[in-house]
């Protein structure tokens, strides 16, 4: 599959919305990656007003209400972990962000260092998709992201741009 999720009745068009994140994940080749680059003009403007503490809060309740949203979309498909879906990859991205400097370069470096993480799944992440249904789907971008941050912000703090 390449993009593009089966049509969905009107009703569902909410739940679509927002696992997709705003039809992000229905762009054709790689919607983990558009996913990610979506969740980054969202990401600033939270970052700039309260901070990056902020920003990992408003990751913890995108991840819940992810959690709760795919529960109801995968019941309606019958795939475990739809491509389309980037909810979790906003999460994610946005838990890297957060110990981050709010600038371009910390930007750019913590986009590259997530993706990269959440696409070769280094033990023990890849084990964590294999959990049943929403929870696997969110729990491995979300500990990608705790490691993504972890890396960036060493990386950051040993070079002395913190």
């Amino acid at each position: 599959m390449t993009g593009g999720a089966p049509p969905q009745p009107a009703r569902r068009a909410p739940l679509t919305l927002l696992v997709t994140w705003g039809g992000s994940g229905l762009l054709p080749k790689m919607p983990g990656t558009w996913g990610s680059l979506a969740a980054l003009p969202v990401a600033a403007p939270i970052h700039w007003a309260a901070g990056g503490l902020a920003l990992a809060l408003a990751a913890v309740i995108v991840a819940g209400l992810g959690f709760w949203a795919l529960r109801h979309y995968l019941a309606g498909t019958e795939r475990d972990d739809p491509q389309e879906v980037v909810i979790d990859e906003v999460a994610g991205q946005w838990l890297t962000l957060a110990p981050l400097a709010l600038s371009p370069e910390a930007y750019l470096v913590g986009f590259l260092v997530f993706r990269a993480i959440d696409t070769v799944k280094p033990w023990p992440i890849r084990h964590l998709e294999a959990l049943p249904g929403a929870l696997g789907v969110m729990a491995d971008d979300l500990a990608a992201g705790v490691v993504a941050a972890a890396l960036c912000f060493g990386a950051f703090h040993l070079t002395g741009q913190v």
